[in-house]
């Protein structure tokens, strides 16, 4: 059992304490409340505590969530025996699983938890149309099945320059956005048909043959079924209104990432109730879907009602700059506490994982780190990180080594 005490707890709810105490059992809070009501000699007649950590009054919050990146897909200065993220033989690829590729121990993750990400929504790049699914892991485990919070936790489709350029080397389809919209629509109808195939089987097996497995097709009846997301990257405005209009057409529900023109039909995204992933926000203008890129773009949308994620999609933007990004959002005009948001329970609701992490409250993961001072500040220090109840990086430690 964990104690923590003497902290400023912001807990992402409606319940921040300036002076607090969390309590931690089984790497789940258990107790959460303000030091006024602390009664230690209880709590240890209560319960059997051997980690008592003092925060000294410095910041302890939900640990970070970065909505959507590639960490693990990507091996941190390996190169192509450690990118795994893109399989650009075939433009329809739903089955891949982002576990399978993920390596575990890569560097970034070490880094990520030194920095206060305790969570990461990753999986395979933006080459194919359907690229296969995502994941949401933990930073911290022995292996990538001891670090699934969620799996999979969305199917990821690509619109607008990436596919056209990858297929476009090949000669092959899609080279045009017309293309990739209507492979996704025939993967979609025909996921749709399948459902109806064994539906039937199903309920009239003597009538109907059960139709042969597919495993593309098995992959996207959960989003048929409403059980993930499509997480579609989209640059550009038309790209956007292109992923939404399919996904209506489909009835099939969606996130909208990297969202770089989402600024610039910020109404229509309101009106569709539209979630969206924003980044990575600190880098160049690569390529030229990433003309309009706005620093001030998760201000804008957040400030019209948008629900947003602040994203690094590392490796674009190393993750433990995940903070950073927020933080450089903040500058530009987004107000502090919805960027806050944006790498906490914002992220976790668009993700589909805040009942396990997000926020600080009784019966979610114990994913807790402490800050020396604002954790938006370029200047704070992540002193101690914790995942579920356990802790993996503490900074004084570290330092001595």
């Amino acid at each position: 059992m964990l104690l923590i005490k003497n902290s400023r707890i912001i807990t992402m709810e409606n319940n921040d304490f300036d002076c607090g105490y969390i309590l931690v059992e089984k790497g789940k809070i258990i107790d959460i409340g303000s030091m006024d009501n602390f009664n230690e000699l209880k709590l240890e007649e209560t319960y059997s505590i051997k980690t008592v950590i003092d925060a000294q009054n410095n910041y302890a919050l939900p640990g970070f969530i970065d909505a959507h990146c590639h960490v693990g897909m990507w091996e941190d200065s390996v190169g192509f025996e450690g990118d795994d993220g893109n399989e650009m033989t075939d433009p329809i690829t739903p089955h891949l699983r982002a576990i399978d590729g993920v390596y575990h121990m890569d560097r970034a993750f070490i880094e990520a938890r030194e920095a206060g990400v305790t969570t990461v929504v990753t999986g395979p790049g933006s080459a194919n149309v359907l690229g296969g699914q995502f994941a949401a892991l933990k930073t911290y485990g022995r292996s990538v099945d001891e670090m699934i919070v969620k799996e999979p936790v969305a199917l990821k489709a690509a619109f607008g320059e990436n596919p056209k350029t990858v297929y476009n080397e090949k000669r092959q389809t899609p080279m045009t956005r017309m293309a990739t919209a209507a492979l996704l629509r025939e993967s979609l109808a025909k996921a749709k048909e399948y459902k109806k195939m064994l539906d039937d089987y199903s309920n009239n097996p003597e009538e109907n043959d059960k139709p042969e497995f597919d495993i593309k097709m098995e992959a996207l009846l959960k989003l048929i079924n409403k059980e993930v997301p499509l997480k579609a990257h989209a640059h550009r405005a038309d790209d956007i209104l292109t992923a939404i209009r399919i996904a209506k057409e489909f009835d099939i529900r969606i996130t909208i990432e990297h969202c770089t023109e989402g600024y610039m039909i910020k109404d229509l995204l309101l009106e569709e109730g539209v979630k969206a992933c924003l980044g990575p926000l600190l880098t160049d203008r690569s390529k030229i879907e990433l003309r309009n890129q706005n620093i001030k773009s998760p201000a804008i949308l957040s400030n019209a009602g948008v629900e947003v994620a602040i994203t690094t999609d590392h490796p674009c933007v190393p993750i433990q700059h995940l903070s950073l990004s927020a933080a450089m959002a903040v500058k530009a005009g987004m107000d502090g506490k919805k960027a806050l948001q944006s790498i906490t329970i914002n992220a976790a609701k668009i993700t589909g994982i805040d009942d396990r992490v997000g926020s600080l409250a009784v019966g979610k993961d114990a994913d807790i780190v402490i800050f020396d001072g604002n954790p938006l500040d370029l200047m704070t220090k992540v002193l101690i990180t914790i995942i579920n109840g356990k802790l993996v990086y503490e900074r004084e430690k570290n330092e001595k080594l």
